[in-house]
């Protein structure tokens, strides 16, 4: 029995009585393919029922469909419903059906895609991005960051009109800059503030803009580059966190996997997402890291227990996919890759079994920076195996290196010599 045959008769008649039901067997086959399950593809065709419903009685044209329709759906329509049941109100149901809806009707070519943002602001932050993508070589999340930062100040000084820095004052800057730390006062906050501003007056001089007097009143918190020790895990917590994968956890070989990457290889979240399995040369023992956090390509050995613990996931673990990542969803929908938010969910749930009270992924990386230094590298070897671009990066790990510093430590005034 399919998804509409197994629906109740009232919303399945608004589903076949409206504009979405030659749809219906599209959406239908969408949800097959991402093998989500039935009672799942159920919930969806009952969501879209609802929809359905609104929209006839709004009157809305199928071509009207899109982001700002189901909002205003879900907005309110949603919280005042008096539909007869029976009807899915839960709002995570209905947008992530209505999501799904709208990806099948703009494969079909039956609604527009989504619309861009047009306008001065938008054509500004366009040209900034690709300033910042094709001559600073920021990855995609350090400039979405900035982006962000920047069309807060644009909207603060110039709305909707033309942007003009000349117009630009160092008032409006110091008043946006108080207005974003009252909202969210933190050091770190506004350290982003200061970098995200100043990087985007900088490259407002490369474009002929006097902006001397702007970043003169951009003032960043005091930070000392090295006052803190690296957060790293000990021997024995490193025991106890990979014998915390136990076979009563769903998918124990991927996590496995997962902070072996991270603790022998010391990959960052986004590089263990993104590994694919053409990156892994079993042969000659190696894995290519091609989407580093500094657009490099870097080869790294792969170790025994690493390599031990991927091929245990890829051949007892690992859903059947077409797809090329190493690690991918276990739920629908399926044939994806994991996101770097279910990385770091991983590590931090390993963590929260053994009791560690921190939930910070680059712990990982710390370990194997303090493990290489207790085993006598130096601290060019650290940086070479951590893939830092810069030496200077990797100075924090010199206040672990206890053998080297006692070498070099003064005697205590008054002590026996």
């Amino acid at each position: 029995m399919g998804p509409i045959a197994s629906l109740h008769a009232t919303p399945k008649a608004w589903l076949l009585s409206s504009v979405l039901a030659p749809h219906a067997a599209a959406f239908g086959a969408h949800l097959r393919e991402a093998r989500y399950s039935s009672i799942t593809r159920c919930s969806y065709f009952g969501s879209i029922a609802h929809l359905a419903r609104w929209m006839t009685q709004c009157c809305l044209p199928l071509r009207l469909l899109d982001e700002s329709a189901v909002e205003r759906f879900l907005v309110r329509h949603v919280p005042r419903c008096d539909c007869p049941k029976p009807v899915v109100r839960t709002r995570g149901a209905l947008r992530a059906a209505c999501a799904h809806l709208l990806q099948v009707l703009r494969e079909q070519r039956v609604i527009a895609g989504r619309t861009t943002a047009s306008g001065p602001i938008a054509d500004e932050l366009h040209r900034y991005d690709e300033h910042m993508r094709d001559v600073r070589g920021l990855a995609e999340g350090t400039r979405s960051g900035r982006l962000r930062i920047v069309q807060r100040l644009l909207l603060h000084k110039f709305a909707d009109g033309p942007v003009v820095i000349a117009k630009l004052q160092p008032d409006d800057v110091r008043q946006f800059i108080a207005a974003q730390l009252d909202l969210r006062g933190t050091t770190s906050n506004a350290a982003t503030l200061a970098s995200a501003l100043r990087t985007y007056l900088r490259y407002r001089t490369t474009c002929g803009e006097r902006v001397h007097a702007l970043l003169g009143v951009i003032a960043s918190p005091a930070h000392w580059s090295l006052g803190s020790l690296p957060r790293a895990l000990k021997p024995f917590e490193v025991q106890r966190l990979l014998r915390s994968f136990i076979g009563s956890l769903p998918s124990p070989r991927r996590g496995y996997a997962i902070v072996r990457c991270a603790l022998d290889l010391g990959l960052r979240s986004s590089e263990v997402a993104q590994l694919q399995l053409t990156d892994i040369d079993w042969r000659a023992g190696t894995v290519t890291i091609k989407r580093t956090k500094s657009r490099r390509e870097d080869v790294l050995p792969l170790l025994a227990l690493t390599g031990r613990a991927l091929a245990d996931y890829l051949r007892y673990e690992r859903p059947q996919t077409t797809n090329s990542a190493v690690f991918v969803r276990r739920q629908a929908p399926r044939d994806r890759p994991i996101g770097v938010d279910a990385v770091r969910r991983v590590i931090r749930d390993a963590y929260r079994r053994i009791g560690l009270t921190h939930g910070r992924t680059h712990a990982l990386r710390h370990t194997l920076a303090c493990r290489l230094l207790d085993h006598g590298s130096s601290l060019k070897e650290v940086a070479d195996v951590l893939r830092h671009r810069s030496l200077n990066t990797s100075l924090i790990y010199a206040k672990l290196d206890q053998p080297r510093l006692a070498t070099v430590a003064l005697p205590w005034p008054g002590s026996a010599p």
